[in-house]
């Protein structure tokens, strides 16, 4: 693994230690601690996410002009302040202010990290390196691994700060991200990603022509932002199975951590099976039949008493989201010119984020008719995506040579 390449990592696993930390407990901090109403932090929390993953093209498109370090140490710099602010807040106004400075800073680090990430993969790859997967296989348990961290310091934090406990955890936070930055600061090359020109035409416009003329990246979007929709049931249908299996949610704390645990110990064998034996769409279409079969497994086991279907959903989602993540990032530079991967790769976060919200109340109503039909009609949005899934550049992941001779711009003329 190059020095770059763990760099990447290790601030992809702080920049979720960082987060998970502080923002689980922010709903709480909110409605208890400022006695802010339910409609109040809704709003809140649904702007923090729309500065985040709403704008993460927005990051990508600087990322690809000025180079990933520049963009990744104003990221940071934001992410700090905004804690810090956060840790003082006590107004609706300002806790507003907060949050969308906290959600932009993450729309500048992520898709920076990321696009990097993809490109420094592939030139491994090119050199005769490991396969891109697998580089992109441990930036995902990295980030997993911050994320199962994270909410055990800000519980731990929670527990022993008394009155001022979120106060305390927002600073541990900010304090993260100080060493973030100084660790970019300090070893992140200068060079690389923007070219410091802007796409060609300039501007927004001809970005976003750019993006919605490329067909082949928006039929990968929308198998991504299927399996986005999928994954995002660990957090609404599964606490509603475990309800309705054991009448409470204690055992869903578990579940996360049992997923987040098998992304950490299992992104890299897994890796390594799936990609001797399936070209990086085979990948992804594999990571999607997997998610189909977890809610099919769902909607059979759900009939028997205790946890058992949670646990098989839980399992199964994580193994299809083990291999559709990586495999998604690695297929990206097939498909567009490399110099604006850091543009398409925070065009894939924002415009799957945009179907996964415009599907969330129809997905809610449909769980809140009960029964295994919901989990039925679920589990084949992931079989529909399979036929979305274009072909790579290669017939199969252990080949490098048919990568290698990519151009730079391939796909982006579609």
């Amino acid at each position: 693994m190059t020095p770059l390449a763990r760099l990447l990592i290790a601030s992809q696993f702080c920049f979720n230690v960082g987060f998970f930390a502080v923002l689980p407990y922010l709903a709480d901090h909110l409605g208890g601690t400022l006695g802010l109403g339910g409609a109040m932090v809704g709003l809140v929390l649904g702007l923090r996410t729309f500065s985040q993953q709403g704008l993460f093209v927005v990051g990508g498109a600087l990322t690809d002009r000025y180079g990933p370090r520049p963009v990744v140490l104003v990221g940071c710099a934001l992410r700090v302040a905004g804690f810090c602010w956060l840790a003082g807040a006590a107004s609706a106004g300002t806790v507003i202010g907060a949050v969308v400075l906290v959600g932009f800073a993450a729309a500048l680090f992520s898709p920076a990290v990321e696009s990097e990430m993809a490109r420094e993969a592939l030139r491994v790859e090119r050199s005769g390196g490991p396969r891109r997967t697998r580089s992109l296989a441990r930036f995902s348990a990295g980030g997993q691994a911050g994320a199962l961290l994270g909410p055990v310091i800000g519980t731990l934090l929670l527990y022993a700060g008394g009155d001022g406990a979120f106060r305390t955890a927002c600073l541990v936070g900010a304090a993260v991200f100080v060493l973030v930055l100084a660790a970019h600061l300090w070893l992140m090359p200068r060079s690389g990603g923007g070219d410091g020109t802007p796409p060609a035409g300039g501007g927004a416009v001809a970005a976003a022509r750019l993006v919605l003329g490329n067909r082949r990246f928006l039929l990968l979007t929308l198998a991504y932002a299927t399996y986005l929709l999928a994954y995002n049931q660990l957090y609404l249908a599964l606490p509603a199975e475990l309800d309705r299996a054991t009448g409470s949610q204690a055992a869903l704390g578990w579940l996360f951590a049992l997923s987040s645990a098998l992304v950490v110990c299992g992104s890299a064998p897994l890796e390594r099976l799936a990609a001797a034996r399936l070209s990086r769409t085979g990948m992804v279409r594999a990571g999607l039949l997997l998610i189909a079969g977890a809610f099919g497994a769902t909607a059979v086991l759900r009939e028997w008493p205790g946890v058992g279907a949670a646990v098989a959903f839980t399992v199964l989602l994580t193994l299809g989201q083990m291999l559709v993540l990586p495999a998604t990032r690695a297929l990206l530079p097939d498909f567009v010119d490399e110099r604006r991967l850091g543009l398409f790769t925070g065009a894939l976060s924002s415009l799957s984020g945009l179907v996964v919200l415009a599907a969330g109340a129809p997905v809610g109503a449909l769980l809140d008719l009960g029964g295994a039909a919901p989990w039925l009609v679920l589990g084949a949005l992931p079989l529909l995506a399979l036929g979305f899934v274009p072909h790579g550049a290669e017939r199969s992941e252990g080949s490098t040579t048919a990568s290698a001779t990519v151009s730079p711009g391939a796909g982006s003329s579609r």
